[in-house]
């Protein structure tokens, strides 16, 4: 689905202008309900400038109204042949200055949690170098004493679709390689604890210690079927 040029500026433009609701707005712009609802607070984006999709040539004025009288209705975009933006081809990963300090770490984590991910795969999850990477496998790198892993995830530094594919991928290669050189083929994320844990066996109770301390009285033995023996001897 085609969205405006300008998503927040054109629901900032919509909310300012139109009795459209929020998720009307949200959804033409490719928005979440919350977001529009916050740059209609002032919340986010303060003062930012409204883009009006009309002169845009984004939406029509009768568009507009029709979906203004009914709050289910989804706002359509006007056609055009004007041909559209290209797709930005993907380039590095951009870091926020406050989260780069944290890369060792999670590069120290992945290692530790995943080690059969290759270098190559834990510098592009993280965004960080091969060389790196491999001087934190070494444990050669300058500031390996003071790291502390730190799950990438929890620091948005790559998402859990990226992770699992990569780590998917290794497994892959992994079981491969072990094949082609004629190797046991590992497996991974089996449960072998079946294998390692003896059986849980409960403890002896004090009950239990003085049931089986006692010294069995005749009921006992009524109750155990053996008083007609001792009476068949004992008329015998």
């Amino acid at each position: 689905m085609a969205y405006p040029l300008m998503p927040k500026a054109t629901a900032s433009w919509l909310v300012d202008n139109t009795t459209l609701t929020f998720d009307q707005i949200a959804e033409f712009c490719g928005l979440h309900p919350l977001e529009v609802q916050a740059l209609a607070d002032g919340e986010v984006n303060a003062g930012i400038m409204g883009a009006n999709p009309v002169l845009n040539g984004e939406l029509t004025a009768e568009e507009i109204a029709r979906c203004e009288k009914t709050s289910n209705a989804k706002l359509k975009m006007v056609k055009t042949d004007l041909p559209k933006p290209r797709a930005r081809a993907k380039g590095p990963r951009y870091t926020p200055v406050v989260k780069r300090a944290e890369k060792p770490n999670a590069v120290l984590y992945l290692l530790k949690r995943y080690p059969e991910l290759a270098d190559v795969q834990v510098a592009k999850l993280i965004g960080s170098t091969k060389p790196t990477v491999e001087s934190i496998r070494n444990k050669t790198h300058p500031l390996m004493t003071s790291l502390k892993p730190t799950d990438p995830l929890s620091i948005g530094l790559c998402t859990g679709e990226e992770l699992e594919k990569a780590v998917r991928r290794a497994q892959r290669r992994v079981q491969r390689e072990a094949k082609a050189a004629g190797k046991p083929i590992p497996t991974f994320g089996e449960e072998t604890a079946a294998e390692e844990t003896p059986a849980f066996i409960p403890a002896p109770t004090p009950a239990d210690a003085a049931d089986t301390a006692k010294t069995p009285t005749l009921d006992d033995l009524d109750d155990l079927g053996m008083d007609d023996e001792d009476d068949a001897r004992a008329n015998g």
